[in-house]
């Protein structure tokens, strides 16, 4: 089975807000985001399957590759509690600094953790694969940079604390192959 993570392209927010369960919208490029985006992927089999965030900045990616997506809520990004919608540079720098030099097990106020992030995508893994894996051919899951730096550090069984060492960039596609119980990995942020 061929697995390809895709992240939403650009959003229409200003540089160093702090957004993640928020539902921001996409950029005005997005038709332009899109054909390129599009240009990345194979062609699609007829039992092909798409999931997606709820959030709107994936579902309308989403919908527009397909009719038939699936929306999980294990696939949104990261809840940055009472962070969401303030710029970075207007939250307190001590919390601030707390939560960067220990992201893995520290949650911002009233959020979550990256543990809690990988804890709840590696569930999203385990029963794509399990159910899926000997009908389906291919899987097309968009969704957000730290929802797919989760799953890979998830899959390599990497420590949590260097999964933001993968770049995921806008708009990008990540191609893994499930064969044999095994998962690997074809290609990073094409």
């Amino acid at each position: 089975m061929d697995i390809y993570l895709i992240r939403h392209t650009k959003t229409d927010t200003i540089k160093g807000l702090c957004y993640g369960q928020s539902d921001v919208r996409l950029a005005e490029t997005f038709v332009k985001e899109f054909f390129e985006l599009q240009t990345k992927l194979p062609k699609f089999k007829d039992n092909c399957q798409f999931f997606s965030s709820p959030l709107s900045r994936c579902m309308k990616l989403a919908e527009k590759l397909s009719d038939k997506v699936t929306n999980d809520d294990r696939l949104t990004e990261l809840d940055f509690g009472d962070w969401e919608n303030r710029l970075f540079d207007d939250i307190d720098s001590d919390e601030l600094k707390q939560w960067t030099n220990s992201f893995v097990d520290v949650s911002p106020p009233n959020g979550e953790s990256f543990n809690d992030l990988c804890q709840r995508v590696g569930s999203f893994w385990q029963e794509v694969v399990e159910a899926r894996h000997s009908e389906t051919e291919q899987v097309f899951i968009v969704t957000h940079a730290g929802v797919i730096r989760a799953l890979l550090a998830y899959l390599l069984k990497l420590p949590l604390a260097n999964a933001f060492q993968f770049r995921v960039d806008l708009g990008s596609v990540h191609k893994l192959q499930y064969i044999h119980n095994y998962t690997y990995i074809n290609y990073l942020n094409l």
